[in-house]
């Protein structure tokens, strides 16, 4: 069960009960999504292409093969009103290792992204927003060509798109108050690790040293909706952990990015096991996630005209 939340910020039940009712369609209903399960991999995508339609959205299909079998990135668009301005992507991988149903990795990711995209599809923003649900992010996929992210990240830069920023979803939905639930990822300096978090009770925004500004960015434009805690760092990618995403696909391009994440392995005792299943999360404070980044891409694409939608 999760921990209690202490002084928890307001719960916004019915996004909480939207995120959740993804999560147990991928996780619950669909399970682990991989090239040796293709039709539920294939499910998958049609669930998320489903829903961005839903909520108003055109979706484009980038297909590629992956040992003779056709996976796809789903893309979806909100253009700019100065589309030169360039590009703000908010992305999540939905594939799974073979074992885990992948509630946390990475169900409770693309989730929120869909709910997200849900609420700022009927706003305009300077900047173009892309959603994007990648294919093929884990092993044995992962740190090669056929990663879903490296594809795309690839066709932006030989289209010559400018990408003024990348934000990765990865595990965002399991949160603790107990003390001594956070670990420190290996490659962290001593001095530094005596003022990382010891609970596992905040999202991290994680990125190298070139994505400073975009990090400090997200942290003004998340705070300003809700006081889940946020723990903002850029470090080396030598530090191993920082490049365990799609966010690195986009490092490799020199573009921007930033790792959104519970912090994985480093916390939830679920990661790539069969446990990692739905009623492991916390969907109120994924609630919280949720509204935080539509936040952040307010500031990042430029301020919104107001929105139709209801939280």
């Amino acid at each position: 069960m999760i921990a209690p939340f202490g002084s928890k910020p307001e719960s916004h039940p019915e996004l909480a009960e939207r995120l959740r009712q993804h999560v147990d369609r991928l996780a619950g209903l669909i399970g682990p999504r991989h090239l040796g399960r293709f039709g539920a991999l294939d499910s998958t995508a049609s669930l998320i292409e489903r829903e961005l339609s839903g909520s108003g959205h055109a979706v484009q299909r980038q297909p590629y093969r992956v040992h003779n079998i056709e996976v796809a990135n789903l893309i979806a668009e909100t253009p700019g009103t100065v589309p030169e301005t360039g590009i703000l992507i908010l992305g999540a991988h939905y594939d799974t290792v073979e074992a885990s149903p992948g509630a946390d990795d990475n169900a409770s990711a693309v989730a929120v992204m869909l709910e997200v995209a849900r609420l700022v599809h009927d706003r305009q923003f300077r900047r173009t927003i892309r959603f994007v649900a990648f294919a093929c992010e884990e092993p044995p996929h992962f740190y090669t060509g056929d990663m879903g992210s490296q594809i795309y990240a690839r066709a932006c830069r030989q289209h010559g798109e400018r990408i003024v920023g990348m934000l990765c979803l990865e595990m965002v939905g399991y949160y603790t108050d107990q003390p001594r639930t956070q670990q420190a990822p290996e490659g962290i300096p001593r001095l530094l690790r005596t003022a990382l978090p010891r609970r596992g009770n905040f999202l991290a925004a994680v990125g190298n040293f070139r994505s400073w500004h975009l990090a400090w960015s997200f942290r003004r434009g998340f705070k300003k909706a809700t006081c889940l805690p946020l723990f903002s760092i850029v470090l080396p990618e030598s530090v191993n952990a920082i490049r365990l995403s799609d966010n690195s696909s986009f490092w490799d391009q020199g573009y921007p990015a930033l790792m959104l994440t519970d912090t994985s392995f480093l916390r939830n005792p679920h990661y790539h096991l069969p446990t990692d299943t739905p009623d492991t999360l916390d969907y109120s404070r994924m609630a919280q996630v949720t509204l935080g980044v539509v936040s952040a891409i307010s500031r990042l694409a430029g301020t919104p005209s107001p929105s139709r939608h209801s939280q």
